[in-house]
């Protein structure tokens, strides 16, 4: 064997790994629901987070499926301007590096102002409303907010003028300075919450 073509074989997996595509890592989750108008169905969603992969210039979000999503914005956390995006299907999601993407769903993809950096991280904030009748609701002169949440760190702003009643899950609860309040906890588990929280208006 010549030495030359010694040389190619040993290239061949160096190469390979090369271009094997990049998989999406992310680390650091936060995720804020505003609750809007009881009776509604809608909740704003305040989505933070790190994208960790080197080299990757684009991030995708999923949306869930049941939800309608809309007024969708997003921000580089660093410069605080906003970020190109599009909703695509969970297909090209997975050919950009979700590995189990659902290639039913949506997804959002967020175009990066700049690559990860090697060894350092891209911080976003997404922005969006959802309508989702089934997690948010008003039952007996409740408002009740029902959802499975599989962000570690999260809370729940409750609407103006309603106070917490009930929450299945241990949790902090702040009055903003507005008057409303907060719930906040931290998912301790490996499995997702099955949040559900009542509310009533304040006497």
């Amino acid at each position: 064997m010549t030495r030359n073509l010694l040389a190619v074989l040993l290239a061949i997996p160096a190469i390979a790994q090369s271009q094997a595509p990049l998989v999406q890592t992310e680390s650091d989750a936060y995720t804020r629901y505003e609750l809007l108008a009881p009776g509604s169905g809608k909740f704003r969603i305040v989505y933070e987070i790190t994208a960790t992969t080197a080299g990757m210039t684009a991030y995708y979000n999923p949306i869930r499926k049941g939800s309608i999503a809309t007024d969708e914005h997003v921000n580089d956390r660093m410069t605080g301007r906003p970020l190109p995006f599009a909703v695509v299907r969970g297909a090209e999601a997975r050919a950009g590096g979700v590995r189990n993407a659902d290639t039913s769903g949506d997804y959002i993809k967020v175009t990066l102002a700049r690559p990860v950096p090697a060894e350092g991280e891209v911080r976003l904030l997404i922005d969006k409303t959802y309508e989702d009748a089934k997690s948010y609701f008003v039952q007996d002169g409740l408002v009740i907010f029902s959802r499975l949440l599989s962000i570690k760190r999260n809370s729940v702003l409750l609407p103006a003028g309603y106070e917490l009643i009930s929450c299945n899950y241990p949790s902090q609860v702040i009055r903003q300075a507005d008057g409303r309040l907060l719930v906040s906890f931290m998912n301790i588990g490996s499995a997702e919450v099955p949040l559900t929280l009542k509310a009533r208006t304040l006497p």
